[in-house]
């Protein structure tokens, strides 16, 4: 593996340049005016595995965007990894808070500032850089398939029927993701549980047009006061969610699992200070990496309506908006928990009002074992890099598809991420650390060494 190492260190320079090929295109799925971008990604991902030494690459299309599958295979009776990214990247606003231009790539105090610079292809790229370095050493010890979507950021809609109509072409051992993070830079990790999600939009519309806040305030409901209050009704004096059977089938963790979880290196004096807030919230009885680990939360993601413009327009609206998402824990279904807040959310809407609820995407939670194969080499290999054992974590976020792969192909899937907390993923000033992004390439290298061990 030295020479794999040299040859990283020699190539470093191309590696970088090749990612900010891949950052400049704006893949902004949740945008119809980027649907060209989607295909140019898609196109880019293709040529880099194909020059990385795939046997084949092809752009294959859904019934969204196209999805971009890869393999080589030394030989069919070794074990084989499939590495999942995405290449779809979310929007960039409010861009007057961006320091520099989202998809011209700089680097910065280490850091390369960029959308998409960590969420997700420059952890995604880490995989494409990787296999090139084994296969031009002649060191890659197993099969090894590709499958990067572009539409992760919207809900993975896609791809569920792509996996059900591919399922022997997908077939493997593990499934290899880099989409999730680390506690610190010199802190590795492995996520063992991702949390589900359900997410919707609520239009409230009270009278059929605009009107005069003078003549009819007071006399005619306010879809953004009964919005408001609607929402500060979801959730308790507790922090605890009021939708009916909510909670029905939460897994509980138990104390022994509480405890283990709370050994992680956490400072909540750190936490507060990284996002400038003094005081956390949150469910009752819990702390915070149990509330962002292993509890459901509510959170409203937007909300909108009436005259937002510059100076002041007196005026009562006709209708407001809000976009609304709960992350859900093991045991409880998406499906279940959307029908239920459609439900609810409309029966407590006084007839001043009309509710419309539409569920947008969800996903399952998931749960990796620390007993499978590819876990013990995924430990192993960040051992080998960072000199450390990773500790195992629950992220509080979701990635859906996890949970489809595991119900579709019947595959688990071990998340060896690479991101850091202050990385701002989703948010203005998106940054990847330069170091994780090199030091992701060659823990995946041993990924591979280690797995193809594990499996002998």
């Amino acid at each position: 593996m030295e020479k794999v190492k040299q040859y990283i260190e020699e190539n470093k320079e191309r590696f970088m340049e090749e990612l900010f090929g891949a950052i400049r295109i704006p893949s902004i799925s949740s945008l119809s005016d980027h649907k060209d971008d989607m295909v140019r990604m898609a196109e880019f991902y293709k040529e880099s595995l194909l020059k990385a030494g795939v046997d084949k690459a092809e752009v294959m299309a859904t019934t969204g965007n196209p999805v971009v599958y890869a393999e080589k295979i030394i030989d069919p009776d070794l074990p084989t990894v499939l590495v999942y990214a995405h290449y779809d990247v979310m929007p960039v606003d409010p861009i007057d808070l961006w320091t520099s231009p989202p998809f011209e790539p700089e680097i910065r105090d280490g850091k390369i500032y960029a959308r998409g610079a960590d969420d997700d292809k420059g952890q995604g790229f880490m995989h494409v850089k990787a296999f090139e370095a084994l296969v031009a050493n002649n060191k890659l010890p197993l099969n090894v398939k590709f499958m990067i979507e572009g539409e992760e950021e919207i809900g993975s809609v896609s791809l569920g029927p792509f996996c059900d109509a591919n399922k022997e072409m997908l077939q493997a051992d593990i499934i290899l993701v880099s989409d999730t993070g680390m506690i610190a830079e010199d802190i590795p990790s492995i996520t063992t549980g991702l949390r589900g999600l359900a997410y919707w939009q609520v239009e409230v519309t009270g009278p059929n047009r605009d009107l005069h806040s003078g003549l009819f305030g007071g006399g005619v409901a306010n879809p953004i006061n009964v919005l408001s209050k609607m929402i500060a009704s979801m959730t308790d004096e507790n922090n605890r969610i009021t939708i009916p059977g909510f909670y029905d089938d939460v897994l509980e963790a138990s104390d022994e699992e509480r405890v283990m979880l709370n050994k992680a290196p956490f400072s909540i004096d750190e936490y507060k200070e990284a996002i400038d807030v003094e005081e956390l919230d949150g469910e009752k009885g819990y702390t915070t990496i149990e509330r962002t680990g292993i509890r459901p939360s509510f959170d409203v993601c937007g909300i909108w309506g009436g005259y937002t413009g510059e100076g002041a327009k007196t005026v009562l609206p006709s209708k407001a908006f809000a976009k609304i998402s709960t992350r859900l824990v093991p045991d409880q279904n998406n499906e279940k928990i959307a029908q239920m807040f459609v439900d609810y959310f409309t029966s407590i809407a006084p007839k001043s009002v009309k509710v419309k609820v539409e569920s947008l995407h969800g996903g399952q939670a998931y749960v990796c074992p620390i007993d499978l194969p590819a876990y013990r080499a995924a430990e192993k290999a960040f051992e080998k890099i960072y000199d450390k054992t990773p500790v195992p974590t629950r992220s509080g976020g979701s990635i859906p598809i996890i949970s489809t792969f595991e119900d579709k192909l019947g595959i688990k899937s071990v998340l060896m991420g690479f991101g850091l907390e202050s990385d701002a993923i989703h948010s203005p000033n998106e940054n990847y650390p330069v170091n994780n992004f090199y030091n992701g390439i060659e823990t995946i290298c041993w990924f591979y060494q280690f797995f193809a061990e594990e499996l002998k």
